[in-house]
């Protein structure tokens, strides 16, 4: 009697212990496509990641300098010392705003008083389109800066809405492959089809784990770029109303 007692609770002992399967087994055990999805996550997981650390150190960047230049500016009256300080400031879109807006200034001002027309077919010393060249340039380089933000969150945004199906689609192909494998069995134990089902179930936690940093950094780093945005289109209006009172 103690012989049956002690073995059958060595049964139960044996049946509720934890499996010493990790993940990196389960993923050797999976099956071929469930792998190859794996792996295509990881790639996007790895980027995504790679990209993100970037952003971060442009945001800082970009963010840091813009301050710095905003307080030269401000404290400057010499436009010709600002430029000097906006070279070395590479990484702040407001600098090289700036920078656009008075190389077309300086460009306006040269011509003007060596009194050629600034605009073919116009007589010489009108100023008609002057302030207008200046915008269209603080405007481009506008453009560029935000091109720039902007750069790798497309591949964000690709990754947090795909990386979830593309995982669901492995999760799918494994538990077809384990029930498949059950019926070849011909046994309707789950503890036939567990094995390959939680295996199946990894490629939809890899798509999720990929899927929502991807979409937390593509909204911070969405909502910096419009302030950064939103700091270059107000510069480009106060170096206007100055170039305008001032220079032209």
């Amino acid at each position: 009697m103690d012989g049956l007692f002690l073995q059958v609770a060595a049964q139960v002992v044996e049946e509720t212990a934890p499996r010493a399967d990790s993940i990196r087994d389960m993923v050797a055990h999976s099956g071929f496509v469930v792998q190859g999805v794996l792996y295509l996550l990881l790639l996007f997981s790895v980027v995504s990641w790679g990209i993100v650390l970037f952003k971060f150190k442009q945001i800082y960047q970009a963010k840091r300098e813009s301050e710095q230049f905003a307080a030269i500016f401000w404290e400057t009256k010499n436009f010709s010392a600002i430029h000097t300080a906006a070279l070395e400031m590479p990484e702040s879109p407001v600098a090289q705003v700036f920078r656009a807006g008075y190389q077309e200034l300086m460009r306006i001002t040269r011509v003007r008083k060596q009194g050629a027309p600034l605009v073919e077919g116009e007589p010489a010393g009108t100023d008609e389109g002057g302030i207008e060249n200046i915008e269209r340039a603080m405007r481009r380089a506008i453009r560029l800066q935000m091109t720039r933000l902007e750069r790798g969150l497309a591949f964000l945004a690709t990754t947090a809405s795909t990386t979830p199906f593309v995982g669901l689609f492995g999760t799918v192909w494994g538990i077809m492959d384990a029930f498949r494998g059950l019926g070849v069995t011909k046994s309707s134990s789950i503890q036939a089809v567990a094995p390959g089902i939680s295996e199946a179930l990894i490629a939809t936690a890899v798509g999720l784990s990929a899927a929502i940093p991807a979409v937390m950094a593509y909204n911070y780093f969405s909502r910096h770029n419009r302030v950064l945005t939103a700091d270059m289109e107000n510069f480009s209006a106060e170096f206007l109303n100055i170039a305008e009172r001032h220079f032209l």
